[in-house]
Formats: structure tokens, C-alpha cells, sequence
């Protein structure tokens, strides 16, 4: 579906668009609305079930395509109109009325909710994932993870400050579900790079958590200011990861020898 500038779209064109669709799934309503009658009246289920079956499947089948592409719109809007972007401008941008919108969406927050899903899911989750599954050694693996995060930010900034502006208004908390699953994918793989060093694995969870938990942070300051290079900006969040691990590695993953070290800044002569 392409995006439509409105200065360019003739009224009458749109109108006849939203009318159309509007006609189409309100039909569709009423399909569903015979279909419950047909259900709940004595007798009948027998004779027509099948039937309305097949035309609520049609409507739940449509409704889900329709929604992604409206999802898909609205990133696309964002990215042209900036992540201040309202109900109006989406609307607006995309081509379609707020009635349309509000057909398959159950309000502003049921369609920020479906477009920081489909970012995290299509966007940000992917790339992380891939990363952290790449065949390198430690220190690369580290480095690609954390550019992996900065890269993705910095290539869409307008959608992922959208997100972070919006994330909460809804049911949903999406930004700490995507760090939760990227936070239990990084402690899988902590978990097997320490046992297979006959190291201790007990803080696997807690130092992913804290990582996912740092660069995330780290990463939103940088994106709101942009005060250091891309290139300083993963330099800096790899010496700090990198410098935790050796640290916990120097210890084999152990607290115990940990505090029973010694802790000085002071570096060796």
C-alpha cells in the first residue's frame, strides 16, 4: 500500500476510499452479526454453522492483513513526519481516515501498541538475534552485539524515539519485553561460552540483564543528543562489556574469589 501525501490525494478520491472500505467491512460486521444469530437460534446449527463460519474466518483473516499493512503505513509515516506524529497526521499520511484506523484498531494506544510490536519483532529483535548467534570469538562477539543495538537505533532514529515516547501508554510495556527476550538470549549464550571455559555459570542471567540493561540506557542518551561519533559511541559500550567479562572471567565466574581479591584501580607496573 503506498503512502499518500495529502496535498497530492483529490478528496473526493480519498473519501471514496475510506467509504469503500468502510462498506466492505461493515458488510463484513453484518456477516458476522447473521452468523451469531444463526448460532445462538434453536435448531440452527445444524442446518447453516458451517457457512457463517467460513465468513467470520474471512473477517478475523482480513481484519489481521489489514491491520499489519496499516501497522506497516504507520512506520513509514513516522519515518516522514518524525516520532512527534499524531492520530491525524498518521491518518493523514497513509491515506485512509481516523474511521478507518479505529475500524481496526481499538483506539491510539491499540495502534502504537501493534507498531512498537512490529519495530521489535521485524526490526531490533532480528538483528540482535543475529549477532549474538554469529561464529566469532568472545571479544568479536561482543563488538558485533553492541553495534548490532547502536546500528539498528541510529539507522531509524525517529521510529525508536516514537517507541521509547510511547511505550507504556498501553497494555503493553514492549521496550522491557524486548529486553527481557534479548537479555534470556544473551544469558543462553553466556551460560554456554562460561561452562564450556569450566567456568562458574550462576551469574549468566544477572550480568545479560545488566548489559542488555546498560547499552539500552547508553544508547538512548546517545540517540537524543548524538554528542559522540557512532563509531566512539560502540567503541566506548564494547571497552565497558568487554572490560566486565575479563573481569569476570579473571575470577572463573566465581563471587567467592572475587571478594576475596584485592580491588584497586591502581594498574600493574
Amino acid at each position: 500500500m503506498e503512502d499518500h501525501n495529502p496535498s497530492h490525494t483529490d478528496s473526493s478520491e480519498t473519501a471514496s476510499a475510506d467509504l469503500a472500505e468502510t462498506q466492505d467491512a461493515s458488510g463484513t460486521e453484518a456477516s458476522e452479526t447473521e452468523t451469531s444469530g444463526t448460532e445462538d437460534a434453536p435448531g440452527a446449527k445444524g442446518k447453516s454453522g458451517p457457512k457463517p463460519d467460513g465468513r467470520k474466518r474471512r473477517w478475523r483473516d482480513h481484519k489481521i492483513a489489514r491491520r499489519a499493512e496499516l501497522v506497516d503505513s504507520t512506520i513509514s509515516a513516522i519515518r516522514a513526519r518524525g516520532r512527534d506524529i499524531g492520530m491525524d497526521e498518521i491518518a493523514s499520511e497513509i491515506g485512509v481516515s481516523k474511521t478507518v484506523l479505529y475500524r481496526y484498531f481499538n483506539d491510539k494506544n491499540d495502534l502504537i501498541n501493534a507498531t512498537m510490536v512490529r519495530y521489535v519483532e521485524t526490526i531490533l529483535a532480528p538483528r540482535i538475534y543475529t549477532a549474538i548467534s554469529g561464529s566469532l570469538d568472545e571479544f568479536e562477539l561482543t563488538k558485533a552485539t553492541v553495534a548490532a543495538y547502536v546500528e539498528t537505533v541510529a539507522s531509524d532514529p525517529e521510529i525508536y524515539l516514537y517507541v521509547m515516547a510511547n511505550n507504556g501508554h498501553g497494555s503493553l510495556d514492549v521496550v522491557a519485553s524486548s529486553e527481557r527476550m534479548i537479555a534470556e538470549v544473551l544469558g543462553a549464550v553466556l551460560t554456554e561460552k562460561l561452562s564450556e571455559l569450566d567456568m562458574e555459570v550462576g551469574g549468566a542471567v544477572p550480568w545479560s540483564y545488566g548489559i542488555v540493561g546498560s547499552v539500552q540506557l547508553a544508547t538512548h542518551w546517545w540517540i537524543s543528543n548524538q554528542s559522540i561519533s557512532k563509531e566512539e559511541m560502540i567503541g566506548y559500550l564494547t571497552m565497558m562489556t568487554w572490560g566486565g567479562i575479563t573481569g569476570i572471567a579473571s575470577v572463573k565466574g566465581s563471587r567467592e574469589i572475587f571478594d576475596s581479591r584485592p580491588h584497586s584501580l591502581e594498574l600493574d607496573s
